[in-house]
């Protein structure tokens, strides 16, 4: 289990190699960051984000979407 302060995790991957990551302790910011996150970095090679619940191990979005 990780600490509250870092519960929400956004992954960013670029080609398939992790090139930034976050974290943060409120779920509301960490979507805003990812939806942020999307906007300025949407143009990186093979582009593929993640937000995920690092209390329990729940992906809770991705884009763009896993079938």
């Amino acid at each position: 289990m990780t600490s509250e302060q870092e519960r929400f995790r956004i992954t960013v991957s670029s080609a398939g190699r992790t090139v930034m990551s976050g974290w943060w302790a409120d779920e509301r910011v960490a979507r805003d960051k990812f939806r942020d996150w999307i906007g300025s970095h949407r143009d990186l090679v093979e582009p593929h984000f993640t937000l995920s619940d690092q209390n329990d191990g729940t992906l809770l979005t991705s884009w763009p979407e896993e079938p």
